[in-house]
């Protein structure tokens, strides 16, 4: 009964069940490890921003351009405050408020944006504290410029005058009227009793999207090994049944449907004339 299993059919579909198994699992298996890896690099990035702070804080040249490196490192830079815009849509601790950004007019001629604090609740410029006077000098975490739309960073536009949805080089220097650092810094202690922003891990090495995406291409490629595996044996179990219609002469025709409704004449018998 079983003979069918040694014809060229059954002998490609299983090889295709040997080599698709054990692809299955290696692809799963690979999807797995980049979740993990991207887990490490999430704990390894916040114990690393902990362990930044505790570091002296560094002139922003010799950190500059930002890399996964340098990102929350501690730096400082003088200068003078000049324009200030508000982030909307940013949240700390749970709670709906925005940041209070501060272009820090540096000697370089170049403008280093400065988060001093959170603010609970809409945006609002009679809320905020009054930008510090004279020479200032500041010293926080160094992070990247966002990318609207990636992050949780707001990707909105047709904001009021005033506020910008992004911190970024890109977006800020349409603003002002002068050159801006591709950074920004988060004071350590926020301004005038504002909440100070914490530092955020570096692109990349946080559990984002595309690290739960991963995940599930885990959780298909695994799937996909049960249903490799259910057709086979859906297969086989076909194969077998109609092997016993074969041998109790119930075996169907070649397209595979049943015989006529009508009942067939016996062999050597003619119909009645009507």
């Amino acid at each position: 009964m079983y003979r069918f299993l040694l014809t060229p059919r059954w002998w490609g579909i299983n090889v295709f069940l040997l080599l698709a198994i054990p692809f299955c699992v290696f692809m799963g298996s690979w999807q797995l490890g980049r979740f993990e890896d991207r887990v490490d690099s999430h704990r390894d990035a916040e114990e690393r921003i902990a362990s930044d702070q505790r570091e002296a804080a560094r002139p922003l040249d010799d950190l500059l351009p930002v890399t996964k490196a340098t990102s929350g490192k501690q730096t400082t830079a003088s200068g003078r405050y000049d324009t200030q815009l508000l982030v909307p849509d940013r949240k700390l601790d749970d709670r709906d408020g925005y940041y209070v950004l501060t272009l820090l007019r540096t000697d370089t001629g170049r403008a280093l944006p400065v988060v001093r604090g959170w603010l609970p609740g809409d945006p609002d410029p009679a809320e905020v504290p009054p930008v510090p006077a004279g020479e200032v000098t500041v010293t926080g975490a160094l992070q990247a410029s966002e990318t609207p739309g990636s992050n949780g960073v707001s990707a909105r536009g047709g904001l009021p005058e005033g506020q910008t949805s992004a911190i970024s080089a890109a977006s800020l220097v349409n603003l002002v009227p002068y050159d801006v650092y591709d950074a920004w810094v988060t004071l350590n202690r926020g301004d005038s009793g504002m909440k100070p922003v914490p530092a955020s891990a570096p692109s990349g090495t946080g559990l984002d999207l595309k690290a739960f995406q991963n995940l599930g291409y885990t959780a298909e490629w695994f799937a996909f090994v049960g249903f490799v595996i259910f057709m086979w044996f859906r297969l086989l179990r076909r194969e077998l049944e109609l092997a016993r219609d074969a041998e109790l002469g119930l075996a169907t025709d070649e397209d595979g449907d049943d015989a006529d409704d009508a009942p067939r004449q016996p062999a050597g018998v003619s119909s009645p004339v009507q």
